[in-house]
């Protein structure tokens, strides 16, 4: 091979690994970031449950109240709620699974101690 080829591959090979490398930390700095922004927006979330919770209101319910904001920002539709009917619970009030009474026709009973095979 001609020394003149080999050098000219040689400065291509280096200058397209150099053009991957700038390319991949612009990947990183753009993704870090992103990252930074998004750790920001969580602290800002955290501090404004922490405030509403020192006023006494109920934090969870601003914080959907915020995440819904943002949403319906969003989309324009106006969505209705609809009020639910009141539910009457499926067993009664003193139903306990564990105590076998009150129950379905199953009942539960362990296993004989002792080996499986008899003997």
């Amino acid at each position: 091979m001609e020394p003149d080829v080999v050098v000219r591959r040689q400065e291509a090979l280096a200058a397209a690994r150099l053009r991957m490398q700038e390319e991949l930390n612009a990947q990183a700095e753009r993704y870090k970031e992103k990252q930074r922004q998004l750790e920001e927006e969580k602290r800002r979330q955290k501090i404004a449950m922490w405030e509403s919770m020192q006023e006494g209101k109920s934090y969870k319910g601003n914080l959907k109240l915020n995440q819904n904001k943002v949403e319906s920002g969003a989309s324009t539709s106006s969505a209705v709620p609809k009020s639910k009917p009141n539910k009457k619970p499926l067993r009664g009030g003193g139903y306990n699974p564990l105590s076998g009474e009150g129950g379905g026709t199953c009942s539960w009973r362990p296993g004989r101690r002792g080996p499986s095979a008899g003997g």
